[in-house]
């Protein structure tokens, strides 16, 4: 069956009115139980995110923070977000009731990929997380091993300045070759130790 040009305009303004409806008609439980800070008014499946358009987000969310206050909640799309642009709300949120907004919100596709959320990054906290945190810092953050990184480090800097040697020149850059440099220099230290000009 062919749809007409002119009918699926009508089609997607149907569906959008009928979401707006179910919206107003039926407001979230979750929303109900908890009390969340102002908001400014938001749309259908999009949330808050069409007060970001037009300017840069930190513009944005000065203005919005100047209406509705130094804590306010936004509907991006899906995710919900508690703003909080004061100094005295930041130290609330990130000294006096830490622990309360120390977990972060886990998607499926992070479940999936990170073996359901095990990792330093978005374990929930507890125990677990903890443990994952002593060993990092033992074992890969120690002195010792990071002090094993400044072949690494002197290699990149190598490779910035020599591209910041030739930005000057009227001649392009060949990115894929300093990479290949790079690379080649870091595969020859791991391999021998030293990096030699050959």
């Amino acid at each position: 069956m062919d749809l007409s040009s002119n009918s699926i305009p009508l089609f997607l303004f149907l569906a959008f009115v009928l979401a707006l409806l179910m919206q107003w008609k039926r407001p979230n439980a979750a929303a109900q139980m908890q009390k969340l800070p102002p908001s400014p008014w938001k749309l259908p499946f999009i949330g808050n995110l069409h007060h970001l358009v037009g300017s840069l987000p930190h513009h944005a969310l000065r203005k919005l923070a100047q209406k509705h206050g130094p804590l306010m909640h936004l509907q991006l799309g899906e995710m919900s977000a508690i703003v909080v642009s004061s100094p005295r709300m930041a130290e609330e949120v990130l000294k006096t009731h830490d622990l309360a907004f120390a977990d972060r919100a886990v998607s499926p596709a992070i479940r999936i990929v990170l073996y359901g959320a095990s990792d330093i990054a978005f374990a929930p906290y507890g125990d677990y997380w903890r443990q994952m945190r002593k060993i990092c810092t033992q074992e890969l953050l120690s002195a010792r091993t990071v002090q094993s990184f400044s072949p690494i480090c002197a290699e990149a800097s190598r490779l910035v300045s020599s591209i910041q040697a030739l930005a000057g020149g009227k001649e392009p850059i060949n990115i894929a070759e300093k990479l290949y440099m790079y690379s080649s220099s870091m595969i020859r230290r791991s391999a021998f130790g030293k990096c030699g000009e050959d």
